[in-house]
Parts: structure tokens; sequence; C-alpha cells
């Protein structure tokens, strides 16, 4: 994306405005304010406990399931702020879909764990069903692993092969916005490159944010990545948000340099 691109906003996916989370009375998240491009990767980097996680769950809204939450401030998507009381939730959830830490397959075979989301949205026909399956699975490049095995339990595949199932999962009722939070961190290397691979080649049609410790991957994969630290008062704050290539060899803050050179973190 050119930087004339990004300036004139045509091509933002996400804004962020004065966004403030509160868990109760701790103020967990304070006044971010940035934009996240449309079709890119964004890495979200920074300290255990800087409230890296907690701004993941900001996109679909899952921290609203946490009793006593509380959001200041809006998050624009698509033009439209998603903390708005006419919010349908439900239907955030299908355009931002989530990837766990953990793959977390559905107790049941490798073709409804695809199926089961789309069947909840109103998609009764099996042919059509069965295309989902079939296109959701090649686009993570499973089809042809499990084509053959698609009746047998999710829970017998390789731990890569869970998290790539739950990645087309998440594919299967077409979202705009895919976030994974530490999705690689419980992969062996060859599955880990295997994910990178295909969140380069998703990022083509979707928009990803992910939260990593993993430095080189942000390097690797991301286009954008945004430190985040928490200040004196234990209230997470975005120190930097900068494009990788830049922010990786010419850091604006010296907390920033610091880290991802691994002098504290």
């Amino acid at each position: 994306m050119s930087d004339t691109q990004q300036e004139s906003g045509k091509n933002i996916k996400i804004k962020l405005q004065s966004v403030n989370l509160y868990y109760g009375t701790n103020h967990a998240l304070g006044d971010l304010n940035f934009e996240i491009p449309a079709c890119s990767i964004i890495a979200i980097i920074g300290p255990s406990g800087c409230g890296k996680s907690s701004l993941l769950r900001l996109f679909n809204r899952m921290n609203d399931l946490i009793p006593g939450t509380k959001v200041e401030g809006d998050i624009i998507l698509n033009d439209s702020g998603i903390y708005g009381k006419d919010t349908d939730v439900v239907l955030l959830r299908q355009k931002v879909g989530m990837v766990f830490q953990k793959p977390n397959v559905f107790p049941m075979s490798i073709y409804a764990n695809i199926t089961t989301a789309p069947r909840r949205h109103g998609v009764k026909n099996k042919k059509q069903l069965a295309a989902i399956a079939e296109h959701s699975l090649t686009q993570v490049g499973l089809w042809d692993e499990v084509k053959d095995i698609l009746n047998r339990p999710a829970q017998g595949l390789a731990t890569g092969q869970q998290q790539r199932l739950c990645i087309a999962r998440s594919l299967a009722v077409e979202p705009e916005v895919i976030l994974m939070d530490e999705s690689c961190s419980a992969l062996d290397p060859e599955s880990t490159m295997e994910v990178e691979e295909l969140m380069l080649e998703l990022a083509a049609k979707y928009t990803i944010i992910i939260v990593t410790h993993n430095m080189e991957q942000a390097r690797r994969v991301s286009d954008m990545s945004a430190f985040m630290m928490i200040d004196d008062k234990k209230i997470g704050r975005l120190v930097e948000y900068a494009p990788t290539s830049e922010m990786f060899i010419r850091p604006k803050d010296v907390r920033t340099e610091d880290y991802i050179s691994g002098r504290y973190g």
C-alpha cells in the first residue's frame, strides 16, 4: 500500500478513536487512536500484560463477555461504529473472526467443524454447504489432505492441521477481518511456517490482525506493527505504530528499540 493511499483513508478498514477499556475500576487500555489498512497484516507487539489480547478482543467485542467491561470511544469498521447500541454483535463476529492461541476444534467431524457456522447463519442446502467446506479448506491448503476423511473427528488431525482447520472454520462465514491471538505459539516450526505463508496469502483478501511475542514473525509477515506498553498507572498504551519495515530498522521511540532488540520484555 502506498503512502498516498494510506493517507487518503480510502483503504482504511478499521479506525480506533479515543478508545479506552475498563474492567470494572481497572483502566486496562488508554486513549488508543490509529487506523488499520484493508488487506494488510497488523502485528500487535509488546511485553506480557500490556493489553495486546484485550486490544485484539475489542475488534469483535469479545470483551463484552467479561462482567464489568466498559468501552469509551469507538472502533469504526467500514465507516460504522461497532460499539453503538444498535450493533448486531452476532453479525459483527461473522465479519470479524477469531483464531485462538491453541487450536480449539469442535468435538465433531472435520466437515461439521466447517459447516456448523454457515448452518447457523441460514445455509441449509447440502450442495452449498459442501462447496463452502471445499472452498474454505482449499484456502488454507487442507483440502487435499482431508478430502477423503471429512467425516473423521477433527481431534485426530495433527496440531498444525487443527490450527489451519480453525482458520478455515473462520473463513467459512466469509469474514472481512481475521484476528489471531498467538496462533502459532503452540505449533512446531514447520507448522508455524505453513500458517505464516497462509497469512500472507489470505492478506490479499482479508485484513489480518495478530498478537505475537515472536519479533521475527512480526518482521516476516506484518505490514504494520503496533507496539504497546503499560504506563506508570498500569494502563496499556500505544507507544508506536508504523510500517513494520520502518519500526524494526528505525524505531522512533527508544522504548520500541529496546523491546525489539531484546533489551527488555
